[in-house]
């Protein structure tokens, strides 16, 4: 039995068949959060309007800053107060857009969820109706974000390992903040609180969800940069500009299409998870135990 239980081989079929059991958990957290998607295909507006609007946003702050130098001034001993500022202006409009959308596709969610039959127009005013809570939330999140910058600036190495920890904790923490303020009438801080306290009541802190929609997302980008790079290789041999063109073209809107989806699912995932916690049903095509099964306990 000793050696049996020594065997390399054995492990490295254990670990095989661990690996295979997360992605098969993995694969069906995407199937439930995709057959939402397919009931309601106009979720996938919320994430498209949020990279567009997100772009915009990027734009009308870092092209005029860096048309004015400011990027490239001798900042001496460290960067510019004024640099500071832009960064956290950019911050809080960034996370305000990206919360805004985020929220108005969680809101549409949870009705489709509790069984009903949710439009664009629903998702916005939901949204709509949480405009100073968002904003504040923004304001926290923007904060979060220039400290973290700072302290990753100034102490090195040392600062991106404690970025990088508190970084993870303020993610799990934060990681129903959303669904929080859309479905309850609390203030900013107080849904960081009632998220942290929904995550470390039902799942505890190991959290496994991350690798959930991460992993297999992760797979199909990796399969499209190695056959969207080979495609675009074969069509430079051909030495035809057109087909160089198109192939990089359909290469291009088919990662963005992925990056539209995954951001769609997890907005519904969060949204499941959000009534998992808090009312002990998923609601939907989500069986509890398999949102359960999203969160291991800490040993």
């Amino acid at each position: 039995m000793l050696e049996c239980a020594l065997d390399p081989g054995l492990f490295h079929n254990t670990r095989g068949i661990l690996m295979a059991g997360k992605f098969a958990h993995s694969w069906a957290l995407v199937k439930a959060s995709a057959s939402v998607i397919r009931s309601d295909k106009e979720l996938l507006v919320f994430p498209l309007l949020s990279a567009i609007c997100s772009l915009i946003v990027a734009a009308s702050f870092f092209v005029p800053s860096i048309l004015a130098g400011v990027f490239t001034m001798d900042h001496g001993d460290g960067p510019p107060l004024l640099m500071y500022a832009i960064l956290f202006a950019f911050y809080v409009v960034q996370y305000f857009v990206v919360i805004f959308f985020n929220s108005a596709l969680v809101g549409a969610a949870l009705i489709r969820l509790e069984g009903g039959d949710p439009t664009v127009a629903d998702g916005f005013r939901i949204a709509t109706s949480k405009l100073p809570a968002i904003l504040g939330y923004a304001v926290i999140s923007a904060t979060v974000g220039v400290v973290l910058r700072m302290l990753q600036e100034r102490i090195g190495f040392l600062g991106r390992i404690i970025v990088g920890f508190f970084g993870v904790a303020w993610t799990v923490a934060t990681f129903l903040v959303v669904p929080v303020l859309v479905n309850q009438n609390v203030g900013p801080i107080d849904a960081v609180k009632r998220s942290a306290e929904l995550l470390k009541k039902t799942w505890g802190q190991n959290l496994i969800g991350n690798v959930g929609l991460g992993l297999v997302f992760g797979i199909a980008i990796f399969l499209l940069i190695a056959l969207g790079g080979g495609a675009i290789a074969l069509a430079a041999m051909s030495g035809v500009t057109a087909i160089i063109i198109a192939t990089s073209a359909v290469v291009v809107v088919a990662f963005l299409l992925l990056i539209l989806v995954q951001a769609a699912l997890q907005g519904v995932y969060s949204a499941a998870l959000y009534r998992y916690a808090s009312e002990g049903d998923a609601g939907g095509a989500f069986a509890s135990d398999m949102v359960a099964g999203a969160f291991r306990v800490k040993a």
